[in-house]
């Protein structure tokens, strides 16, 4: 399709400034355009006009946190990263995720490293959603809440030098999650931030200073809040903490896993209440999304599973989930009872927010990339569109 034609897209509820509205969306160029400057200034309408038939028009899905799908670990097979991730990145199309952070649980610096290398940012397409970079997880965490990282290849922060030891170069990592009470992590997370990397808080035992200390220094999410942390104490809420606290400087976001078993629907209508602006859906989806029960890989470990849940082999440890981000979406929606637009920017504006990209992605505000996705009333992914142009549809689908 030439992209300069003029695309119309009608008879939709578009999700815009927090609400569903009736409206028209104008996409040229891959990118959402006014609709007066075209009338008014350019004298022009459309050249195609595409009938949405009444359904709900959100942006694209952003997932900061998945470990791979359709049996490709993006941790273990170290040799054909590159294929495994864009065989993730296509088949995410059909959950209507238009980008996402290709994440890497802790291992051996050498698979950093080769991994690091080879996994590069990338613009969507009808190839697969956009990889906005990679999402570091460990090695800097605490054993105490290891929960499925394997403890071996845990390691001290000794400083700023040893992240970089570790990792290598750090110019394709969007996302590093770390625990905050390790020796030096104000340090690490300074450095971090400096470089416009994300620094997360996860897989620790902080108390809620050295957390708000964390967030101070530059730190602005939390790692799959509730899981692998202490449980919330009066007395001392720990990084749960965060979600209320006077002593922070900026919005803090925090991911959840709601896939109706990492978390109870209480403890999300919990989170949400007492920050609703930062709750962000993830998947921590692992090689076995969108397949049958078995064994699969998960970094340097094997993963069993076993109905809907993911297990270390041999434990009843949760190593992350099978769940897709359209199932996320509609369990905290049904657990929470929220708008069907609070639920969907739980995976749209707010991880864009997080990222600082919410003039370009997770949004349908004039001048974003045309990143979008079309759902039934129940939040079915009808179709998914990268930069304007079709790249999912799901044929069973009268549209």
């Amino acid at each position: 399709m030439d992209t300069n034609k003029i695309l119309q897209f009608h008879n939709c509820r578009i999700l815009k400034d927090h609400c569903l509205i009736w409206d028209d969306l104008w996409v040229r160029n891959g990118i959402i355009q006014n609709p007066r400057l075209l009338f008014f200034e350019e004298k022009k309408g459309s050249d195609i006009k595409i009938d949405c038939k009444g359904k709900i028009l959100s942006p694209g899905f952003i997932d900061l946190q998945i470990n791979g799908g359709f049996e490709n670990d993006f941790s273990s097979n170290v040799e054909n990263v590159e294929i495994g991730v864009q065989k993730v990145a296509k088949g995410l199309l059909q959950y209507g995720v238009t980008s996402f952070c290709p994440t890497i649980v802790t291992s051996p610096s050498h698979i950093y490293k080769e991994i690091l290398a080879k996994i590069r940012p990338e613009k969507g397409s009808k190839n697969g959603a956009a990889i906005l970079g990679v999402h570091l997880e460990g090695p800097f965490i605490c054993h105490e809440k290891k929960g499925a990282h394997p403890e071996k290849f845990i390691r001290k922060l000794t400083g700023s030098d040893s992240v970089l030891e570790m990792y290598g170069n750090l110019s394709n990592v969007k996302i590093v999650t770390l625990a905050p009470e390790l020796d030096n992590a104000c340090e690490v997370i300074k450095m971090l931030s400096e470089k416009g990397i994300i620094v997360s808080l996860g897989h620790s035992v902080s108390n809620l200073q050295q957390a708000e200390n964390a967030v101070n220094s530059g730190a602005k999410l939390i790692t799959h809040l509730f899981n692998a942390m202490l449980p919330f104490h009066h007395r001392d809420p720990g990084i749960v903490g965060l979600l209320t606290s006077k002593k922070i400087d900026k919005q803090i976001y925090y991911g959840m896993i709601s896939d109706g078993i990492h978390t109870n629907p209480a403890a999300l209508r919990i989170a949400h209440r007492a920050n609703p602006k930062g709750m962000i859906l993830v998947t921590d989806a692992i090689s076995a999304m969108g397949l049958k029960p078995g064994t699969y890989q998960l970094g340097q470990q094997h993963v069993t599973i076993d109905g809907k849940r993911a297990f270390v082999a041999n434990t009843k440890t949760l190593a992350g989930s099978i769940a897709t981000l359209p199932h996320c979406i509609r369990h905290f929606k049904k657990a929470t009872l929220s708008s069907t637009e609070e639920a969907l920017e739980t995976a749209t504006l707010h991880p864009a927010e997080c990222l600082g990209m919410e003039n370009t992605i997770g949004t349908l505000n004039y001048g974003a990339q045309a990143d979008f996705v079309l759902l039934s009333d129940e939040l079915n992914v009808c179709s998914t569109y990268i930069a304007g142009q079709l790249v999912y549809h799901n044929s069973k689908v009268d549209f």
